[in-house]
């Protein structure tokens, strides 16, 4: 899945440390399919800041949400249950996120929302009263947060010069490693982008991405058999 991260600036390297503790979900890195929502943010991170806005644009493997190598979490739409969830994040007054989860999909609470939320812990509205509000002020939105550096294995960068139809290169050789090495999911994500060869792929200068990704695969096997891995 593409998906964006509106900033100020160009992220090269994500720092979960950067990210604000009481947010919808807690401290993490979010991202959202929705380029629009990622033009808003990317908008008002640079007026903030009075500097250009930038949307990286990153690939999200989502077998993430298969399986149970990660602890996640998703909501499929505003609800009692991503209400009680998110207020307890946004009220977190301590130093640490308030749960384990790796990686947490679902809807915003935009600013409207967030404002009716105050009103709502004032004590000002009934939960229910909140809840039926909600169904009448519905707006598409959408957000995934990466909360665990373990999660951040999951999102990658995309390339510039490589369209979507080009990135089925990560999967064809990630799926290959499962087959030929007989490896993990994991292992093979692991194993592919914290290659050498990735390493070239993703430097523009290289020329690589312009090759098979069968080529590029056997390069990759190359370098895996010269560390002697998995043998």
């Amino acid at each position: 899945m593409k998906v964006y991260h509106g900033s100020y600036t160009e992220i090269d390297k994500i720092d979960l440390f950067k990210g604000e503790l009481a947010r919808d979900f807690g401290r993490g890195f979010y991202v959202t399919n929705l380029h629009r929502q990622a033009e808003y943010w990317a908008t008002r991170r640079g007026k903030q800041r009075k500097t250009k806005s930038f949307i990286n644009e990153y690939v999200f493997f989502e077998s993430a949400f298969s399986g149970d190598y990660f602890k996640t979490l998703r909501f499929a739409d505003y609800s009692e249950k991503w209400l009680d969830f998110v207020v307890m994040n946004r009220q977190n007054d301590t130093t640490e996120n308030l749960h384990d989860y790796d990686i947490i999909e679902g809807p915003v609470a935009n600013d409207d929302i967030a404002t009716r939320i105050a009103i709502y812990l004032a004590g000002s509205i009934t939960k229910a009263d909140f809840l039926e509000e909600l169904k009448f002020k519905h707006t598409t939105s959408h957000q995934i947060a990466f909360c665990t550096q373990k999660s951040l294995q999951m999102i990658k960068k995309a390339f510039s010069k490589i369209d979507s139809s080009e990135m089925t290169i990560d999967d064809a050789i990630t799926q290959s490693l499962v087959i030929d090495f007989e490896m993990s999911d994991y292992q093979a994500i692991n194993t592919y982008f914290n290659s050498k060869t990735y390493s070239l792929l993703i430097d523009e200068s290289t020329e690589l991405y312009k090759k098979s990704w069968q080529e590029i695969y056997e390069m990759l096997k190359v370098e895996i058999n010269d560390k002697n891995l998995f043998t």
